[in-house]
């Protein structure tokens, strides 16, 4: 289980994401993911660099293989990130492509 209190502290660092546009620099495509992902399985994992400099690990919402390229531009945004069974709805960030 999650402790919503976890989820709570960490809302100030991803408010402080939300929206920020960046590139990608890195990337794979999970195929065999943890099990809490199974249901999003195949799904790719970027690293951005934001346009400040900061680089951040993400997943890749809203894809097609198009978007799996060095240089795709993105925009961070807030989706759930996975569902815990117990009523607790983790949100994080994610990135889509632009």
């Amino acid at each position: 289980m999650i402790s919503p209190v976890k989820i709570w502290r960490n809302q100030k660092k991803i408010a402080s994401l939300v929206g920020k546009t960046g590139k990608i620099v890195a990337f794979t495509l999970i195929r065999v993911p943890p099990a809490d992902f199974s249901n999003q399985a195949p799904y790719p994992v970027v690293v951005i660099e934001l346009t400040d400099g900061k680089r951040i690990t993400a997943q890749l919402v809203d894809w097609d293989e198009s978007n799996l390229k060095m240089g795709q531009k993105v925009q961070t945004i807030i989706r759930k990130i996975f569902e815990t069974g117990d009523g607790v709805i983790p949100y994080g960030i994610k990135a889509k492509p632009l």
